[in-house]
């Protein structure tokens, strides 16, 4: 791709009254995909609502449920900015067509590391964890009911390795603790976030504070019947089963 090109494109992601993007339905996400060859870990994003169209058609005969969401240009920066926090790193836009192109993000917008925020402030993201998660929940959920198979189950223990290694929101409330989901196996499980944007979804109303917690530390937490905890309920929604340790 030319200079020229790059520069008008990356304009154009930045100016346009709204562009289409390709939503998985199974973790109410951006769809993500790896490329074979660059191995970018790269959402679908489209000028054109017809041109979206095209390609959600095509995964959809896959097996892979997808919508195409608007991004009106006043959301723009917010959503450039919330792939940070999915391990996003590429923007492939205009799939498809003759005009295709790749973006990486950090071509598109720059966002001060998490040393320069401002005293007293933190940031918490896992992208490795949810970045992995999604793919494992795109895949499962393709054939709701399958046997795990050697690709699920490596990206499962992934998954495990990275959630050792994090940092989390989990919500209190004012006067009822720590709340707690049911699952759909009855069993009760306690919401976890990776980051504040997943916690602001569970807590539209404003009735829980943030507590950040270390991976080490969550057992200690979890009510004694609790069977685990529950990652992103409104997103991608994995359970990872723990037992209360005192």
């Amino acid at each position: 791709m030319s200079v020229d090109m790059k520069t008008a494109i990356l304009e154009r992601l930045r100016t346009s009254e709204a562009v289409y993007v390709l939503m998985s339905e199974s973790t109410r996400l951006p769809y993500v995909e790896c490329d074979a060859e660059t191995f970018d870990d790269q959402i679908l994003l489209f000028f054109a609502e017809e041109d979206a169209k095209k390609t959600a058609a095509g995964l959809i005969s896959n097996k892979t449920a997808v919508r195409i969401a608007r991004v009106e240009n006043k959301n723009l920066l917010a959503f450039y900015t919330s792939l940070f926090t999915l391990g996003v790193n590429c923007i492939i836009v205009n799939d498809g067509t003759s005009r295709k192109a790749a973006v990486q993000l950090n071509e598109l917008i720059r966002r001060e590391g998490a040393d320069k925020l401002p005293k007293g402030q933190v940031r918490v993201e896992n992208p490795e964890l949810h970045l992995t998660a999604i793919y494992f929940v795109q895949e499962l959920r393709k054939n709701p009911g399958q046997a795990m198979t050697e690709e699920l189950k490596e990206l499962y223990e992934e998954m495990l390795a990275h959630f050792g290694r994090g940092r989390y929101i989990v919500a209190t409330g004012q006067d009822q603790g720590i709340p707690a989901l049911k699952g759909n196996d009855g069993q009760i499980y306690q919401p976890l976030f990776t980051d504040f944007l997943e916690f602001q979804k569970f807590n539209r109303e404003n009735l829980f504070r943030a507590m950040v917690v270390e991976a080490d530390k969550i057992p200690k937490l979890i009510p004694k019947e609790s069977s685990g905890v529950v990652v992103n309920p409104l997103g991608v929604n994995v359970q990872f089963k723990l037992a209360r340790r005192e």
